[in-house]
């Protein structure tokens, strides 16, 4: 489904143009700084944004942006042209009318707001001529553990999504480039505007992350996506740091040994501050060894995204991880497989559950290495169609182990949609007992929506940001898609006096205990005194039992934020399925405000009441463009068409010399949003036309590694040569290399998902290293360049010229030669 810019009676406001740098239009964030703090299995990071007004008037910055998906925002800061400001935690409504009324009266404001999990959005409103604010963020959240591996991912991006349904009439509810429709009340706030391909980072990114307690060294420490410093301190801590010039396009990933060999469950109860009587538990249980007898087979129903947004090596690693979800099938199991864009495929004769035999197996198999990426995510009707396929499989009357067979639904994907809510609202209700897996492939995945459909079916949700990652990842998947080591687990309190609060446990639905991954669980309680020693007692379903004492502590701020989290995250998920009742708004916004964590239905406000700015009107609003993340493609597409005026009379958004599109429409489709050039070319996402191109969009464009008709190179070694000419006029001009240093790792990346020459991918990234750390990379790339000829294979004897280079992307077969 497609859907076309949201139109208005009201004349649209006209962008102010110019290009970046110029000195009246410089986009207004300059810098990113991130500190995380790792201290066990929880991470405490500060973010601090940098805004800087080089308009001659005053403006309202506006910048989305992405925060890790389960933890809590606890604090917010302003520190508005020298005066710093404590914000405060309100009910959104409120903290939006506090703000607006600032903006209007000629004070310096900022406000913070929780879009969906994961994706924020700050606002500085009267930030003057010349003048500059810092916004601090504070943010803690647990880290994932699977396999003894502990992993903190922060994300940088927020990545263009798919928005489906029909745009509305109304006026837009946020600043963004996509209408508001049916389907995505509020595409307009998540949305953001998109640099244009080739230009300089605009904003510097720093991050730091230091790791104590847990006995690493340096070397233990593993960064996939981002070349990192490691350094030891004294005191036993390890910092681990970004070198300088990195882009904020895709996820910071660091993954490292969790701290011991925990064989037990291990607890911690923090009290409250204003009251020590009640207070905050948390208990983290580790599977057992052996796990369940086998089951009598599996239904597995395998859902493929092919949309556009999933091209290049993403559509190879996902074709990869279907196969191998297949081919871990036996001869009891039953399975189906479709693969979706803006319709459903699926492999002929496969079109339903089928028992998975060397032949169904096979054939399932050989679609998949057919499929590449095209057209829209409309994710919905597959889910739904797969659900209840599974829901229903039990009434077909198939054998008389029909009941007791597992249902799995695995989606790969990199979740790339605004219909989150739509989608869990259908899909939850109709899941019943079948799990949901969900496998996020992506640079800049979009974990908060595959985490909490994986919650809705009490599944697992994992990410892979590489091809090197995805044989980790399927190894765990193969290892789960099976019966749970134990299910229904759920704590009680053995200690008289001291009683766990019913209704506020998190998860609310008790979860099952997969091989390899911790389970944690949390809740409040209450004591009739200060408890000192108290014991829990862990249980699940098939005599599982396990006993945890625990020492009553200080207050621990990360234990009470963590549940807290939790807690309004599952509260949220209910209200976006319509299934919580009438006050269930009022009880997110009471857990939000008494435990200090943002929410949907609240904001930090700070105003700055001590002066007013020197204003002559409402400022000027500018909405920060963001990256476009590592690995997606961008082609030309048709200008933007107008967005209707704002509630307030004025423009939502200024793209300086940037442009967005609907994500992944099918078809021709204008963009929403007010564009600065109406022949500028905007990102997009629909493969090319199936002509061959001397000149292919490179990967994920739908060119792989064809060969036209003329004999020119594949796209892929169009990208080499062109990366080569940017090198040598960067040294030549001698302007700074960061971004053909980001751009050779990324092409290095590309090239491995493909199946490259070994000898080339070295030579790309020992370039990268090169430009970022070294006086004279020329060596680098003199090494390089006779990489790729060797790379090239040469005219077979009698012809008079073939440019074949190695393997098309994912096909499995030669490219054709001429």
């Amino acid at each position: 489904m497609t859907t076309s810019a949201a139109t208005d009676d009201a004349s649209p406001v006209p962008a102010v143009a110019g290009r970046l740098g110029d000195g009246s239009t410089t986009l207004p964030l300059t810098a990113v700084e991130i500190e995380a703090e790792i201290c066990g299995m929880v991470a405490t990071t500060t973010v601090r944004q940098t805004y800087r007004n080089t308009h001659a008037v005053g403006i309202e910055a506006t910048y989305i942006f992405p925060l890790p998906d389960r933890a809590g925002v606890t604090a917010f800061t302003a520190d508005l042209a020298g005066r710093r400001v404590e914000g405060e935690l309100r009910e959104r409504g409120e903290a939006r009318r506090e703000y607006d009324e600032a903006v209007t009266a000629g004070q310096r404001a900022a406000i913070a707001e929780e879009e969906r999990s994961g994706v924020f959005t700050t606002r500085v409103g009267n930030l003057q001529a010349g003048e500059d604010a810092v916004i601090t963020l504070t943010v803690t959240g647990p880290l994932a553990v699977d396999d003894g591996v502990a992993e903190f991912r922060f994300p940088l991006v927020v990545a263009p999504r798919y928005i489906a349904g029909q745009p509305g009439d109304w006026l837009p509810v946020g600043a963004g480039t996509a209408p508001d429709t049916d389907a995505v009340p509020d595409a307009s706030r998540i949305t953001p505007p998109v640099l244009l391909p080739g230009l300089d980072s605009p904003v510097r990114l720093a991050l730091r992350a230091r790791l104590s307690g847990l006995g690493l060294t340096p070397d233990a420490i593993a960064s996939s996506l981002h070349a990192v410093a490691a350094t030891a301190g004294s005191d036993g801590a390890v910092t681990v740091a970004l070198y300088p010039g990195e882009r904020l396009n895709r996820d910071v990933v660091l993954r490292f040994p969790a701290a011991g060999e925990v064989t037990a469950a291990i607890a911690a109860m923090a009290p409250d501050d204003e009251d020590p009587t009640s207070g905050t538990w948390q208990v983290t249980v580790v599977p057992p060894a052996a796990g369940p007898d086998a089951a009598p087979g599996r239904d597995v129903v395998v859902v493929l995204d092919r949309s556009g947004s999933m091209g290049g090596w993403k559509m190879v690693a996902a074709r990869r991880a279907a196969a191998r979800v297949i081919d871990s099938l036996t001869a009891r199991d039953r399975f189906a497989v479709l693969a979706f864009d803006t319709v459903i495929e699926h492999p002929l004769g496969l079109s339903s559950l089928a028992l998975a035999t060397d032949r169904t197996r096979w054939a399932a198999v050989e679609w998949l290495a057919r499929l590449e990426a095209r057209g829209g995510t409309e994710m919905l009707a597959p889910l739904r169609d797969a659900a209840v396929a599974l829901a229903g499989a039990g009434t077909r009357g198939a054998g008389p182990d029909e009941d007791a067979r597992d249902r799995f639904l695995i989606l790969v994907t990199d979740g790339q949609v605004g219909a989150e809510d739509q989608i869990l609202a259908t899909v939850a209700p109709i899941a019943g007992d079948t799990r949901i897996f969900t496998l996020g492939i992506d640079r800049a995945v979009n974990a908060g929506f595959l985490r909490r459909l994986a919650a809705a079916g009490a599944g697992r949700c994992d990410l892979v940001e590489s091809e090197d990652r995805l044989d980790e990842v399927m190894t765990s998947l193969h290892r789960r898609i099976s019966p749970p080591v134990v299910t229904g687990l759920r704590v009680e309190s053995a200690t008289a006096g001291w009683d766990l609060v019913a209704g506020e446990s998190a998860p609310v639905r008790d979860p099952d205990l997969f091989p390899g991954t911790p389970c944690t669980l949390s809740g409040r309680w209450r004591a009739t005194a200060s408890p000192a020693d108290v014991t829990l007692t862990v249980v699940g379903d098939g005599g599982f039992r396990e006993q945890v004492t625990v020492t009553a502590a200080p207050p621990d701020r990360a234990v009470r934020t963590c549940w807290a989290r939790a807690r309004v995250r599952e509260l949220e998920d209910r209200y976006a399925a319509g299934t919580g009742d009438a006050e269930l708004a009022d009880q997110i916004v009471a857990v939000s405000l008494r435990h200090g964590v943002l929410s949907r239905f609240t904001a930090f406000v700070a105003v700055d009441r001590t002066r007013r700015a020197d204003a002559g009107g409402l400022p000027l609003p500018v909405v920060q463009p963001v990256e476009m993340p590592s690995g997606w493609a961008a082609a030309a597409a048709p200008a933007p068409a107008p967005r209707p005026a704002s509630r307030r009379g004025r423009a939502h958004a200024v793209q300086v010399r940037s442009a967005s599109r609907r994500h992944m429409a099918s078809g021709p489709q204008a963009a929403s949003g007010m564009g600065n050039d109406a022949s500028a070319p905007v990102p997009s996402f629909e493969p090319p036309a199936p002509r061959p191109s001397p000149r292919p969009a490179g990967p994920g464009s739908g060119a792989g590694g064809h060969v036209d008709a003329g004999g020119a190179p594949t796209a892929y070694a169009l990208r080499v040569k062109e990366l080569f000419e940017s090198i040598e006029a960067c040294l030549a001009a001698s302007t700074d290399r960061g971004s053909v240093a980001a751009a050779a790792d990324e092409l290095a990346d590309d090239l491995a998902s493909i199946g490259s020459p070994e000898p080339l991918v070295k030579a790309l990234r020992e370039l990268a290293g090169a430009l970022r750390y070294s006086a004279t990379p020329r060596p680098e790339l003199a090494t390089a360049r006779k990489a790729f000829a060797d790379a090239v294979v040469p005219p077979p004897p009698g012809r008079a010229r073939g440019h074949e280079w190695w393997r098309a992307p994912g096909s499995g077969s030669n490219v054709r030669s001429v």
